[in-house]
């Protein structure tokens, strides 16, 4: 620790210590106001703390704040098993090191932009910037170091190859070719995680310098243009820590990897760089693509064109260049440069540092994704104000900006006509762009909350950088579920998977907004029938599918969410009508009885149709219902038949569908408005000679009937999440959520036969399976995915287990779920389900509500507070800022970090309260 810089914040109970270890500079933030008998304890906390730090890498990745919170609640102790405790040798949010290091890739790019990996050793993967995934795409592009005069002194600036990666992996069986993996790199590596940066530090005997390199890109809550960039940037810090001056040379290699034999490539300029480039085709203008590589220092040399030649000629005469620490500059050729090389030669006296700013940036402005048939015909002449919207231009509730193409355009090429626009915004406004993502970042993690937690909530952010998200050209949101490895996954922004994602609403309410718009609009016809998923480009679609019952009710309680967490009541006023006819919608098609309980057969998230009333989708009907009344009520509407199909429900939902110990579905079919089941239509497929019996003796295929099921409460959770007061009595959710952890939390799978999709958790991995049957009566064929284990749904679970008090239980669940994202087997920063980065995971950012209670409401400027951690740190993201809330000795106060957020009220566990 070279030395402290001491200051005090404008708020006299903190004292922000900012420590410069080894030139990187660490935001320290302690609290004054600990009672005596814990400051023993704490100052204990911080010495450990700083010997830490001091220990530990170089990396100037903002830490949280967590050491200043009693133990049981940052470091909860585990439930684990001995295998467990054997196996498990990382704690959660700290570096992963060795193993823990093998599959670590984290995304780096803009919302909707497309994406790179930066690997846990510093090697670059997952290239996906042609508007699609292209998962495990790993071009030959590295970062190279030659000290000159060392012996051994020239290296790859990457840590190990993984050896996953060395055999059974496709091309290997021909000895990898084409890769960079042969070529001499760092014996050690580590990888530090502060979203939305992650640092690597490297580390040699033969290299007598220490060696960091961090990627990042934009990511500033409130501002989703900024937040969208295709850009990111690696910065790699270089320390002599010798007694000796170290001359040496930094160098980046990227052969053309976007290269295609549709039409002309070549590899341009741009200053302190280059550009690679392929030219788009007139049958396939999506080919058209530019990849620049540059620094922000004069002093670079660019080579543009590797050596020409045989075999593998190109990267040998490169690397020759590297180990001998030369530099080579040459200029573009006319086409076909096999790749090219940047160097930037420095000189470090004995304790001396420098930095190296490497910026990338995209531009692929077409693409050939288009996905459904516009029936723009179907809806002429409708009017908003009586619950007909063609296009979200209409009611003014969105831009009236149309795709100039029949397939999917970036939002990035409606901002930006060039790359070289793209490169000259990011190199302009690149410091600031730093400070502003700093300022979020140094937010986030001063938060309190257990490790666990924080870890989560921060490995899913990941999914907002990932091809899982796209912007179409008018800047609104559509996204596929997950990413397969060659193409999106599930397509439309499925309305009833992105009910479980809470991170966008609150970072960036403005984007979430777009969905909501899509879906009462474009996805919406004249008598309220929602498809469940969009197309692409967004436009009226054929309205030939089932809807779906929990993403069509859950729709309905997140415009109450973005009404109240926007604050702007005339864009309620605009879409009302659209929500009051879907709503009608749902009472007319799922229970024309006005029972108050969803019956006829409702499709749903996991692809198939219930028949017959069940907790989980009725949990959904009374949260829509309560919404209404809310938005009803406030715009002057008669509620009176919501509000009445609300108290029905809540009794027939209690009394008929509870055992006493958790909900169930009461399957049933012959009484039903329904057609035969087997003649119904369903993803299900046709029901065979052997499915007709089952039929006769069990119901239909794919129920869960007396099953605990661990989305058996959901519409509930989504309710609390969207602003709402609790639809069903707390007491029987709280004995749900009980039994889903008692009966459904595994520890081990060993036994558990899984013959569905295994891969999400087995053998002795531990998870929450979506549903049991601890009464007995599972049916031979229960719904699909009823043995599997998802993420998205184990942090609902926990989630709603903390809201109702059970705070261990949720966060044994958080653990387990995060013991199988180490890095050993899977990717810390991938959660997925039906593909890569899957948006279900991203039910954790429910997280932090269900342990603080924090939620602000811009329509009357309110700040909610309900601790069921003690106190704590917490960040909060709102309209338009974020910052901090703080909790302690039973005084709240409010640190703004970025906009405003202005606060007219608090509520503390619904109790009046003021600011400190």
């Amino acid at each position: 620790m070279d030395n402290f810089i001491c200051e005090s914040t404008k708020d006299p109970t903190w004292m922000t210590i900012i420590a410069k270890l080894r030139g990187s500079f660490i935001l320290i933030t302690f609290d004054h106001t600990q009672k005596q008998a814990g400051k023993m304890k704490d100052t204990h906390k911080r010495r450990l703390f700083i010997k830490k730090i001091a220990l530990g890498s170089i990396s100037a990745a903002v830490q949280p704040s967590s050491l200043v919170s009693r133990k049981e609640e940052t470091e909860p102790q585990p439930d684990h098993t001995e295998k467990d405790q054997a196996v498990k040798a990382r704690k959660y949010n700290e570096p992963y090191k060795e193993d823990c290091l093998n599959r670590v890739a984290f995304p780096v790019g803009g919302i909707g932009a497309g994406m790179f990996c930066l690997e846990g050793t510093g090697a670059i993967s997952h290239m996906s910037v042609r508007n699609r995934p292209e998962i495990f795409h790993e071009p030959a592009m590295f970062a190279a170091l030659c000290i000159k005069g060392q012996q051994n002194g020239a290296k790859v600036l990457e840590g190990p190859v993984p050896q996953w990666k060395l055999f059974g992996q496709r091309g290997t069986g021909n000895g990898a070719s084409g890769t960079t993996f042969g070529l001499p790199r760092f014996r050690h590596a580590s990888f530090a995680a502060a979203f939305p940066y992650g640092t690597v530090t490297l580390q040699d005997d033969d290299i007598p310098v220490e060696v960091a390199l961090t990627g990042w890109s934009p990511f500033i809550p409130t501002d989703e243009d900024n937040s969208s960039l295709p850009a990111g940037a690696l910065e790699y810090k270089f320390i002599n820590r010798s007694k000796s001056p170290v001359d040496a040379v930094f160098s980046y290699h990227a052969k053309n990897f976007l290269a295609d034999r549709a039409a002309k490539n070549r590899i341009g300029k741009t200053a302190n760089g280059f550009v690679l480039m392929q030219e788009g085709a007139r049958e396939q203008p999506e080919k058209e693509a530019r990849f620049a590589i540059f620094t922000d220092d004069e002093k670079t040399v660019t080579d543009h064109c590797w050596f020409r030649g045989g075999w593998w000629d190109p990267l040998t005469m490169a690397w020759n260049t590297v180990k001998e620490g030369k530099v080579k500059a040459t200029d573009p050729v006319d086409k076909d440069a096999p790749g090219a090389s940047l160097y930037l030669p420095f000189a470090l006296r004995p304790g001396e540092e420098k930095k190296i700013c490497l910026m990338m940036a995209w531009y692929v402005p077409a693409s050939n994704l288009h996905i459904g048939e516009a029936v723009e015909d179907d809806e002429k002449g409708c009017d908003p104000a009586t619950g007909c919207c063609q296009v979200t231009a209409d009611p003014g509730i969105g831009p009236g900006m149309r795709n100039p193409s029949a397939n999917y355009k970036p939002w990035y090429s409606s901002r930006f006509s060039s790359i070289d626009e793209v490169t000259a915004y990011w190199k302009t406004n690149y410091r600031e762009l730093d400070k502003k993502t700093r300022l979020f970042t140094t937010s986030f993690y001063a938060s309190t909350w257990p490790r666990e937690v924080i870890e989560a909530v921060a490995a899913n952010l990941t999914i907002l950088k990932s091809p899982t998200v796209l912007r179409q050209y008018d800047g609104r949101l559509w996204s596929w579920e997950g990413c397969g490895d060659d193409g999106g996954c599930c397509h439309g922004s499925c309305t009833h998977v992105w009910n479980y994602a809470q991170a966008i609403p609150h970072l960036f309410p403005s984007l979430e907004r777009t969905l909501r718009n899509t879906e009462f609009c474009e996805n919406q016809n004249r008598e309220g029938h929602q498809s469940f998923r969009a197309n692409m480009p967004i436009s009226p679609l054929k309205h030939d599918f089932h809807a779906a019952a929990d993403g069509q009710l859950g729709g309905i309680m997140k415009v109450h969410r973005e009404w109240r967490i926007s604050g702007d009541s005339e864009w309620l006023k605009r879409i009302y009508p659209m929500v009051q006819v879907s709503m009608d919608y749902c009472i007319r098609t799922w229970d024309p009885g006005n029972k108050g309980i969803v019956e006829e057969p409702h499709h749903n998230t996991y692809d198939i149709e219930f028949w017959g009333p069940d907790g989980m989708c009725t949990s959904f009907y009374l949260g829509a219902l309560k919404a209404m009344v809310e938005m009803s009520t406030y715009l002057k509407k008669d509620a009176r038949r919501y509000a009445g199909l609300l108290v029905k429900g809540r009794q027939y939902l209690e009394q008929k569908l509870y055992n006493g110990e958790y909900f169930i579905q009461d399957i049933e079919y012959k009484t039903l408005h329904a057609p035969d089941p087997a003649k119904a239509q369903s993803f299900g497929g046709e029901y065979s000679a052997e499915a007709r019996a089952i039929l006769q003796q069990e119901g239909p295929k794919y129920q869960y009937g007396t099953g605990c099921l661990s989305d058996g409460v959901l519409g509930a959770w989504i309710a609390r999440m969207c602003g709402l007061e609790d639809v069903i009595d707390a007491a029987k959710i709280r004995s749900h959520l009980l039994a889903v952890h008692k009966y459904n939390l595994k520890q081990d799978l060993s036994e558990h036969a899984n013959p569905q999709r295994p891969a999400y958790a087995l053998g002795h991995e531990g998870g929450l399976l979506l549903c049991s049957w601890p009464r007995g009566g599972k049916l031979s064929l229960p719904f699909v995915y009823s043995d599997e284990v998802w993420t998205g749904i184990e942090y609902q679970v926990a989630s709603h287990l903390i809201l109702m008090g059970k705070v261990q239980e949720g966060l044994q669940i958080v653990r387990t779920c995060r013991d199988r994202y180490d890095g050993r087997i899977r990717n810390p920063f991938n959660e997925y389900e039906c593909g890569h980065w899957y948006a279900r995971a991203m039910s954790s950012y429910g997280l932090i509500e269900a342990l603080t209670g924090v939620r602000y409401d811009a329509l009357d400027q309110t700040l909610q507070i309900d601790s069921r951690m003690g106190d704590f740190t917490s960040f909060l993201s709102t309209q338009i800022g974020f910052g901090t809330v703080v909790w302690r000795q039973g005084k709240p106060s409010l640190q703004v970090a970025y906009g405003s957020i202005p606060v007219k009220k608090v509520l503390v566990a619904g109790r009046p309260a003021k600011l400190s």
